[in-house]
């Protein structure tokens, strides 16, 4: 467990390193995000970067399993 915590814990410092970087990328405008906009409300839905976000973390999980 602590080295899950360890790992996840740098991910995150390297996450906060790189955001610079990491805000330019088109995430949250990705194709097939859903966005409605009226006079004086909006509504966004993320969907494709909710599906996109679940299947690079799923993959981060599986390998940090594969190697501990």
């Amino acid at each position: 467990m602590s080295k899950t915590l360890i790992v996840v814990g740098l991910i995150i410092v390297a996450i906060g390193l790189f955001w610079p970087w990491l805000s330019k990328l088109p995430l949250g405008q990705l194709p097939g995000d859903i966005v409605i906009r009226r006079e004086n409300a909006a509504f966004y839905f993320p969907i494709t970067t909710m599906i996109l976000a679940s299947v690079v973390i799923s993959g981060l999980l599986w390998l940090i399993d594969r190697l501990g």
